[in-house]
Formats: C-alpha cells, structure tokens, sequence
C-alpha cells in the first residue's frame, strides 16, 4: 500500500507562481499594457532580474523539477517578490531551510500548562500542538464550543472540527473566513513540520475528503495568526463576539495556548451565562 504524502516541491513551484503572478508591474516602475501581458503580475524573466537569478532557474522552481534552493536564493527571491513575514518563513520551510524545533510533537498537556489552562478561568481556553490536536481544555472552552468528553480522541483537533463537526461549523456565520485562516495556519505548521507524518496524513485526508479545505488548499494562503475576532453564534446564549490570542509556550514552542475574551458588554453578559453554575 503506497503513503500518500503532499508534494513539498509542488507546493513551492505553486506558492512561487502564485506569489509572482499577484505583483503589479507598476508597483516596479513596469508597464501595464494589458496586450503584452497575457498573464497577471511580473514576467519570470522580470522577478529573475530582481532577484539576480537566472529565468531558467525560475522556470525550473515553478515546474517543480525538484530543485532545492539556498539560503541566498531564497533570500533574493523573498526580497524580488516583498513577501510578506509569514510568508518567507513559509518559503523557507518549504525549500527546509529554516531551522527545525527538536523533539517529537505533544500528544498530551504537560502538568504546568495543563494547570494553567485551569487558572485562566473564568475565560475559554484550549492548549493545541503545531497540528492544532486539542491537548486539554477548561470547562468554560467545552461550554463555548462542544463538550469534547464526548468526542473520541481521533476527533480531538480543531481543523478537523471546525471543517466536520456540524455543531461547530454553524456555529461562525462567516464560515469561509474561518475556514481560510484556519487552512492558512495549518499551512504553516505543515511547512514547518515536514518530518511529521500524522499532520501530511491529515492534510493528504482532508484534500481527498473534504470539498471545501481542497478549495481552499488549493489558494496558497499563509498565515500565522495569534490574535483577532471571531463572531460566533451559539445556540444557548445568541451571537457572541470574541477576541482571541494564540500564546506559544518559550519552553514549549510547538504548542499555542488559545484563549478567547468578550469582545464587547453583549459578548461578556453571554459568557457568564455559560460558566457553570
């Protein structure tokens, strides 16, 4: 039986092309006359010059043909193409040129976070590790999203539930944009984690199963969110709006501590409602 596995060189002949073809050429001081551009964004042999490479070499980066570019060359193409951040570790991942975090991934809370994950009561609070399983949560987290005592351990990751879990996939009226950030983070973690094979087994899953993350995968959005809003419907308490901050551990970097707090006096009188009485 063959293991099916994401093709890392596909994906960066993808996320480069795709990144090239989003450039404005006046943004370079480059015409846009639409008759000699029969393609969006900068011609190869234009990012080439850029950068300071060869055209070919880019035409072989975008064909996937199994090249493994250097620091340097990575450092001129994130440069040539003003990527963003997030994006150029993504890019250096993908080309496993960045420096991996030592060790196996968490498969269960350490004794101290799990504790601290309980001292942030009353506010909802999950733990995750890089493939975003859920490792522990308090009460108030179970009483906002779903009571994860009752899901079996394979379900436990919060892709996986916000993607399939009816109860949690009508709970965010604007679903696709929950969706995509949460496919853009998951992106992330994959580049970064390329020795990881129960996160390629996930992702190889989720392409082949589920309609909208292939979509979504497909558009190569990377993303390392740690803070913002989501709005959420909940079925005791009506719409609520939360704030949320992604804390990483300094001594456990590939875990994230997710924490929500009451955007506003409406979302606050509807999280008290919830905490158990």
């Amino acid at each position: 039986m063959t293991t099916r596995t994401v093709d890392r060189t596909q994906e960066l002949a993808t996320f480069l092309r795709s990144r090239r073809e989003r450039l404005d050429p006046h943004d370079f001081g480059l015409p846009r006359r639409r008759q000699s551009r029969r393609t969006p964004g900068l011609r190869r042999e234009e990012v080439a010059e850029l950068a300071g490479i060869s055209t070919d070499y880019i035409v072989r980066l975008e064909q996937a043909r199994g090249l493994r570019p250097s620091v340097a060359v990575l450092e001129a193409l994130a440069g040539a193409m003003r990527l963003a951040p997030d994006e150029r570790d993504y890019l250096f991942d993908l080309a496993q040129q960045r420096p991996r975090t030592a060790g196996r991934p968490a498969t269960s809370a350490t004794a101290s976070l799990s504790g601290l994950v309980d001292d942030l009561s009353p506010l909802p609070v999950m733990l995750l590790n890089h493939r975003y399983d859920i490792l522990t949560w308090n009460v108030e987290m179970a009483r906002l999203l779903v009571d994860f005592d009752t899901l079996p351990p394979s379900e436990l990751n919060l892709v996986r539930l916000c993607l399939l879990h009816p109860e949690i996939s009508r709970s965010y009226p604007d679903r696709e944009k929950v969706l995509r950030d949460g496919i853009a983070n998951l992106r992330t973690a994959w580049a970064a984690h390329p020795d990881d094979p129960q996160l390629n087994d996930l992702i190889v899953e989720f392409i082949a199963d589920v309609e909208d993350f292939a979509r979504l995968w497909a558009d190569p959005e990377v993303r390392s969110q740690g803070r913002g809003r989501k709005v959420m419907h909940h079925p005791q308490v009506g719409t609520i709006s939360l704030d949320f901050e992604m804390l990483i551990p300094m001594q456990d970097p590939d875990q994230r501590l997710l924490i929500f707090r009451a955007a506003d006096d409406e979302g606050r009188a509807a999280l008290e409602r919830l905490l158990p009485r």
